[in-house]
């Protein structure tokens, strides 16, 4: 099943703003490692744990949402929405009307300096044009109403030369990046996934109907059908029964038990997630990962588009989250509010990075399935 273009995704609504295994499969929470530990290099128990960091409570929730909402509501007459330094839901728009609506709404209306016409002929130029240049990323930046364009360490000589004059002749709506470290998913061969020739970590554990299944990364169930709890092979958590990558990067696993609707925050807690919903400007959301524990950070862009070495990825939340290779499928979340599952970046938690997550909304309306 490979989606790559929904509507969602071709309309540029565009937000910008960067437990644990017990017996059996109904003992893990989202988040959760496929077994208790890791091997180290030396042999020995490297236990997937974060000392210090706390799951991100926010107090902006309602904002985040208000300003999502608004601009789902303008479609392609706004450039976006934000939350400013305030905390305050920012909505561009492009006439006197929708302003009124937006104030009415109670978020602060900002007229965008550039078209969304313009900025939605720019990212789909870049679509077209960067799709062979891996290390590449681009999203709209609502609050300067420009595109901003990522290249990683590998985008050197003539590849560079080329994103230079393709951003250059799209003239100053177009703002260039430099991110740290080279752009990959998060699942690299060699590691170990309890299946078969990778360890990813699970999303969220999700029901359709009265079926039971749990989302993790798309370029990780293409690699693994049979899901096991431990490295061994003893403990059979489920099988992969669809997958998306690239395009998206999602995969529903079917299991036999229902898990526990949580994320692991790998300090012997847990946090309920009892809905699904979208990110927006200055939200405060963490990450939960079976290699590096729990992080957390803010959303930095929403309909991302990503150029792994493996595929293009399109529609995705960039964070300043790190993760690292295992974190793959792991849970992005904010309070109780499912968003994400990680994809890939840049970077590592030793020295920082940058993060894409897969929106969780998307596979949860293609399977027809709720978060538990």
């Amino acid at each position: 099943m490979k989606r790559r273009n929904s509507a969602r995704k071709s309309r540029m609504r565009t937000v910008v703003t960067w437990t644990v295994v017990a017996a059996g499969s109904a003992g893990l929470a989202a988040g959760s490692l496929y077994a208790v530990g890791m091997p180290d290099a030396s042999g020995g128990g490297q236990q997937a744990t974060l000392a210090g960091d706390q799951a991100t409570r926010p107090t902006n929730a309602s904002a985040a949402a208000l300003a999502a909402k608004l601009a789902d509501r303008l479609g392609r007459r706004t450039a976006g929405a934000y939350l400013d330094s305030a905390g305050r839901p920012v909505v561009t728009v492009t006439n006197t009307r929708d302003a009124a609506m937006v104030r009415a709404a109670g978020a602060v209306a900002k007229a965008t300096r550039t078209s969304p016409a313009t900025l939605n002929r720019i990212t789909t130029t870049l679509a077209r044009t960067t799709r062979g240049i891996p290390g590449t990323a681009f999203a709209v930046d609502p609050a300067t109403s420009k595109v901003t364009v990522w290249t990683d360490e590998s985008v050197t000589g003539t590849r560079m030369a080329t994103v230079r004059r393709m951003a250059g002749q799209m003239g100053p709506a177009v703002k260039m990046d430099r991110i740290p470290g080279r752009l990959r998913t998060f699942a690299l061969g060699g590691d170990a996934i309890f299946g078969e020739s990778a360890r990813c970590s699970l999303g969220f554990n999700v029901k359709r109907g009265d079926q039971n299944f749990f989302l993790t990364a798309g370029h990780c169930g293409n690699v693994v059908r049979a899901w096991t709890a431990d490295q061994q092979g003893n403990q059979a958590l489920g099988t992969t029964v669809e997958s998306s990558f690239p395009g998206d990067d999602f995969a529903l696993v079917q299991t036999d038990q229902a898990g526990e609707g949580a994320v692991n925050l790998y300090n012997g807690q847990q946090q309920d997630i009892t809905q699904a919903g979208d990110p927006v400007a200055g939200q405060r959301v963490s990450r939960s990962g079976s290699t590096t524990g729990l992080r957390s950070g803010s959303v930095t862009a929403v309909n991302a588009t990503v150029n792994y070495p493996e595929g293009t990825v399109t529609g995705t939340i960039q964070t300043n989250v790190c993760a690292e290779p295992g974190d793959s499928g792991g849970s992005l979340f904010s309070g109780n509010t499912a968003l994400g599952l990680t994809s890939g970046g840049s970077g590592d938690c030793q020295s920082g990075g940058v993060t894409f997550f897969q929106p969780v909304t998307e596979p949860l309306k293609a399977f027809g399935a709720s978060v538990t």
